[in-house]
C-alpha cells in the first residue's frame, strides 16, 4: 500500500497519504460489505486519498526563489478638501465602503470580506454613500 501511495503522490508525500488511507479505512471498516474484498477496498481508498493529495498541493502556495515586489499604488488625490470633508461626514459603514472602493480600489466582494458583511450589503453601502455625495456636490 505504501509503494502504491509513493507511486501516486511521490516518495515525499507517500507516508501522509498512507496514513490518511488507514485512518479513513478504520473509520469506515464497519461498513465493509464484502470482507473478501478488503484489499481492493483499501486500494480504492488510497486512490481517492492520492487524488485529494494532488488537489491539496495544487491549492497550496508555491515557494519562490525571489518575491516579486508589490506595485506601488499612486497616492489618492486629496486636493479637493471639500469632497473629503463630505466623505468624513458619511455614516461609518458608508465612509469605509466608499473609501475601500475608490481609494483602495477593492471590488464589492473584497469590501464585503473586509467589512465582514454580505456582498449585497457592501454594494448598498457604496451606493448610498455615492447618492449622498452626489446630492451635495455642486454641478
Amino acid at each position: 500500500m505504501l509503494r502504491f501511495c509513493a507511486a501516486q503522490v511521490g516518495r515525499d508525500r507517500a507516508e501522509d497519504c498512507f496514513q490518511e488511507t488507514m485512518l479513513s479505512a478504520l473509520r469506515a471498516y464497519d461498513q465493509v460489505r464484502d470482507p473478501g474484498a478488503i484489499r481492493s477496498w483499501l486500494f480504492s481508498i488510497a486512490s481517492r486519498k492520492a487524488v485529494d493529495a494532488h488537489r491539496a498541493r495544487a491549492r497550496g502556495p508555491e515557494p519562490r526563489a525571489e518575491v516579486e515586489p508589490l506595485p506601488i499604488m499612486d497616492e489618492p488625490d486629496l486636493s479637493d478638501g471639500s469632497l473629503w470633508q463630505r466623505v468624513q461626514g458619511l455614516p461609518p459603514k458608508q465612509r469605509q465602503a466608499v473609501s475601500l472602493r475608490y481609494v483602495a480600489d477593492l471590488s464589492h466582494r473584497e469590501i464585503a470580506v473586509v467589512m465582514q458583511t454580505s456582498e449585497a450589503a457592501a454594494r448598498r453601502n457604496v451606493y448610498e454613500a455615492l447618492v449622498h455625495l452626489r446630492a451635495h456636490v455642486e454641478p
